[in-house]
């Protein structure tokens, strides 16, 4: 079927640049959009994205004594070891003085017999000895809490953990 060029001047001003004339006939051309933008579907896939990361991560950032209380513990049970095995190895008995303090301080460096290590968590004022042969002076189980963190000290073997 052909149209006229008057039916198609017609249709031509009814629908604007949607139509045009090939061979006489009506073709739909498609209209080309210059859109730019995010569809619905991704703003929802990052708003989901964003809110599940939000729930993992921002909790920890509120909590940060808690990173120091574990942070203080590992640093005392460490120096606690050390202690036993340097008793050990210089035949002697060797003291660890724990104790608060606003800066944390634990050091490796023997004074007399002693090493101290202050910690910022909270922790009871403590002095543990190992004998010569590793062993908690007086010989029975002792434990430190340092924070929220129960260290254990082992009788017998003065095995810290």
């Amino acid at each position: 079927m052909r149209l006229s060029s008057a039916q198609i001047e017609a249709i031509k001003q009814e629908f604007g640049q949607g139509f045009d004339t090939r061979v006489g006939e009506l073709v739909l051309v498609e209209q080309k959009r210059n859109q730019r933008g995010f569809t619905l579907v991704e703003l929802i896939t990052v708003m989901v994205i964003v809110g599940i990361m939000a729930v993992a991560v921002l909790p920890r950032f509120f909590t940060v004594s808690e990173f120091e209380d574990r942070g203080s513990a590992d640093q005392v049970k460490s120096m606690l070891r050390f202690a036993q095995k340097t008793a050990i190895a210089q035949h002697r008995n060797i003291s660890v003085d724990i104790s608060t303090a606003a800066t944390p301080n634990c050091t490796t460096t023997l004074a007399g017999a002693v090493l101290t290590c202050q910690v910022k968590s909270t922790v009871v004022t403590k002095t543990v000895t190992f004998n010569a042969l590793g062993q908690p002076v007086p010989n029975a189980a002792d434990s430190v809490t340092v924070g929220g963190a129960a260290i254990t000290i082992e009788a017998e073997t003065g095995y810290v953990h």
